[in-house]
């Protein structure tokens, strides 16, 4: 595959040679659990990075990563844009993210760990950073985690306050979903970084982790990372609430190549609708070294989901 970087003034776009298969659009560095927004009609899509070694059995992943795209070809990779280090309560790794733009202003949710403090005992925990622009300078914009995991109570393990979604509906009003084992739902404040209410706990249909939430034509979608027979895969639900109750609809993914994880991350871009998620599919790579892949979606008049299939080639560049 020919794969050339072309030098720009922000870091080096990937192109991919027309004939090639196209996925995984992000042949290097491994990254992982893609987020896509758009802002004046760039595709800017945070990811995080693994660094994990080939014999490595568990998950190395020290900061989050900025690319952007105006062809959804050519990926102009912007580097690290925010890290863990940035939070003076956090520690540990950089698990999934995601950015919400509202009034101008870039919201950079992330999945850490906490610091054993008088607040938390540690386990995985949700903080806020904020931007002027999609690219940064982020910067902690509560000083303490939005979440910790004292804060709820539903699940016995650690690790089950992680990977945030933000929406926010026609009315104003912003959602934080997260959860690993089940799905949490809470009210933010206008100003992005408060709570404004108690705590929703759901079980949609074999849940595990990774929702994303949006809005299309009235139907609310909740896509999230769900027990597969060997390995995760993604399956979704409907309702005609943001906070449910969530109708289920089926599977909408099988499960990613040579990873045991796959993390969901939707957009309709230029009049066309992808689907992102991660593989294993590059030479060393794994469950541990993860890389970003897309391909389309399709609706059905009903508003349902044809199952995305997934491929090399990926999609096509929009002219």
């Amino acid at each position: 595959m020919k794969i050339q970087k072309i030098l720009t003034g922000f870091g080096f776009i990937l192109a991919i040679g027309s004939g090639f298969s196209q996925n995984p659009i992000i042949k290097s560095p491994f990254t992982a659990d893609p987020a896509p927004i758009v802002h004046n009609e760039t595709l800017y899509l945070y990811t995080s990075h693994d660094t994990a070694s080939v014999a490595s059995t568990n998950y190395e992943m020290k900061d989050w990563l900025v690319f952007s795209t105006t062809d959804m070809k050519n990926w102009t990779n912007h580097g690290p844009k925010l890290s863990p280090k940035d939070f003076s309560w956090a520690t540990g790794d950089a698990y999934a993210a995601e950015v919400e733009e509202r009034d101008g202003k870039f919201y950079f949710y992330v999945s850490t760990f906490h610091k054993k403090d008088g607040r938390s005992n540690g386990g995985a925990a949700i903080g806020v950073a904020v931007a002027d622009s999609p690219l940064g300078p982020f910067k902690d914009a509560k000083g303490e985690a939005l979440i910790y995991n004292e804060m709820t109570t539903d699940n016995p393990h650690g690790w089950d306050d992680i990977d945030p979604s933000v929406f926010v509906d026609d009315d104003g009003q912003a959602y934080l979903y997260w959860g690993n084992g089940s799905l949490k739902t809470v009210k933010l404040k206008d100003n992005m970084v408060e709570l404004d209410g108690p705590i929703q706990y759901d079980n949609p249909k074999n849940f595990i982790e990774g929702p994303w939430v949006y809005k299309r034509k009235g139907i609310y979608y909740l896509v999230y990372a769900s027990k597969g027979e060997e390995r995760e895969r993604i399956e979704y639900a409907t309702s005609d609430s943001p906070v449910g109750p969530w109708e289920y609809q089926g599977i909408l993914a099988d499960s990613a190549p040579n990873s045991f994880t796959i993390h969901p991350g939707i957009i309709e871009y230029k009049g066309k609708d992808y689907f992102f998620y991660h593989n294993g599919v590059l030479p060393t790579g794994g469950s541990y070294r993860r890389s970003v892949a897309v391909d389309y979606m399709h609706y059905n008049e009903d508003g349902t989901i044809q199952k995305v299939e997934q491929t090399e080639e990926g999609v096509e560049a929009i002219e």
